[in-house]
């Protein structure tokens, strides 16, 4: 068996030095403080949003109105003949027989016009309240889909490493075979192993061109449009935690959902107002005159006045209605505070349980895991454990560095979703994970195991809101 030892120690230390030291947390100081290139996507995508551009257009027309709830009702010209008799036109010859040109203008009470424009331009501040959600919601889904593209090509890259000494494996066990030294299950197994890392890699390329194709969406290009960037997932600092005394108040006053709705209770009240003031009568003035041929003209003045005699079941249920609805905004600002809270505890509270999985990963599990792929290879120089077992700690180191990454997807899923101060539950970062099983191993002793429940540790406690977060969401 130890002429075996050579190979596959030099393939271990290939595979080893390719590898990005994953066991010990990389300072924050290492990695850049902003990604130009996601940055950039961002700007992109801000830019040229259709929607965002038919939100403003909206904005624009709603706007518009505001002058028109503030101009007076069109004035009303008309035309007309009073006459003596049937038989002839009388004008000029009868005193009471004349042509008439009448002018007529509406006015409302005092007060109304304004009342009119202060509930237009209102309307048009929960729009502008509206847009700002689409906003912050549109770079948070590019922040999601550039994550989970790179979370994704991390994945690969882990994925790739388990190549080259599973394709020795097999050709080891296939050698030891033929010559009578190891048994066919093991050379069976080496086979089904490399076999197996067939499907993680197509799900993973699929994944990826998902993600492309949504970040090309996001940003209005074509699906397949190639996005270079050298940044990797696992070398982004991890996250602070949330501090909900500094966190809640600035979320309160910045929240779209609470400003539109605090923006309605304004509306809502000066749409009160109006009924109130609608109980008030309005007022047409009417102005004439009435030219009489050779005889002198007249002319006339008349005001007008309008009757709220079905008040009852008019002006006051109208007054009535307001009411409840400016009651109904108070409620639902409240509601929508409650909720905001709500959400933030829960994010501090599950960015708090990933941090100490992410904790875990680096103070115990990979060291660990680290230590078992070691020991293992050191086994097998000396003879005590087949070849496949080394096989199977390295699997379990590799799913430690999914896990890791995973735990770190979840992580910085929760910071953009604070970021964007959704109501909603928090959307996941997610990939195809490199579970032993997945890669063919099954059981990677007690470092995958651990790495397996650590997993599903920090999706249950980071990703509570959402559920599992397995596959990518783009």
């Amino acid at each position: 068996m130890r002429i075996y030892v050579p190979m596959a120690l030099a393939l271990a230390a290939t595979v080893w030095s390719q590898t990005p030291p994953l066991s010990a947390p990389i300072p924050a100081q290492l990695a850049s403080p902003s990604d130009p290139v996601l940055d950039s996507l961002i700007r992109q995508a801000l830019d040229r949003s259709p929607d965002l551009a038919r939100s403003s257009d909206l904005i624009a027309a709603e706007k518009e109105r505001v002058p028109q709830a503030r101009a007076l009702p069109d004035p009303t010209l008309s035309f007309g003949i009073q006459n003596d008799g049937f038989k002839k036109i009388q004008v000029g010859v009868m005193e009471t027989s004349y042509y008439q040109v009448m002018l007529t203008q509406p006015f409302y009470w005092p007060g109304k016009r304004g009342i009119k424009a202060d509930v237009a331009r209102l309307g048009a501040e929960v729009s502008e309240a509206s847009l700002s959600r689409e906003r912050l919601t549109l770079r948070a889904d590019v922040k999601r889909a550039y994550y989970g593209l790179l979370l994704v090509h991390d994945q690969q890259v882990l994925l790739d490493l388990q190549v080259p000494l599973l394709q020795q494996a097999e050709a080891i066990t296939k050698t030891r075979y033929e010559v009578g030294q190891g048994s066919q299950a093991d050379m069976l197994r080496a086979q089904l192993a490399s076999m197996r890392l067939i499907q993680p890699r197509l799900a993973l390329e699929s994944e990826a061109r998902t993600a492309l194709a949504n970040l090309n969406r996001l940003r209005a290009m074509p699906p397949e449009t190639p996005i270079p960037t050298t940044q990797s997932f696992g070398k982004l600092p991890d996250p602070a935690p949330i501090r909900i005394e500094s966190t809640l108040e600035p979320a309160l006053q910045e929240s779209p959902e609470l400003n539109s709705a605090r923006v309605g209770l304004k509306q809502a009240e000066r749409s009160l107002d109006l009924a109130r003031l609608n109980r008030r009568p309005d007022f047409t003035v009417s102005a004439g005159v009435m030219p009489r041929g050779a005889l002198e003209p007249m002319w006339t003045l008349n005001v007008g006045i309008t009757l709220p005699l079905w008040s009852k079941n008019k002006q006051q249920r109208a007054v009535a209605e307001q009411e409840f609805r400016r009651s109904a905004q108070g409620s639902q600002i409240e509601g929508l505070g409650h909720l905001l809270k709500e959400r933030i505890h829960e994010r501090a509270a599950n960015l708090d349980a990933a941090l100490a999985v992410l904790r875990l990963y680096h103070e115990g599990l990979l060291v660990q895991s680290e230590g078992a792929f070691k020991a293992s290879l050191a086994q097998y120089e000396t003879g005590k454990t087949p070849f496949l077992s080394a096989l199977e700690a390295l699997n379990g180191w590799i799913a430690d560095q999914s896990g890791l990454l995973q735990t770190q997807a979840q992580a910085q899923a929760i910071v953009i979703a604070q970021e964007e101060l959704t109501l909603g539950p928090t959307l996941p970062i997610g990939a195809t994970g490199l579970s032993a099983g997945s890669m063919g191993s099954g059981a990677g002793g007690s470092a995958t195991s651990a790495a397996g429940n650590s997993s599903s540790g920090a999706a249950a406690g980071a990703g509570s809101e959402s559920g599992s977060s397995s596959t990518t969401s783009m």
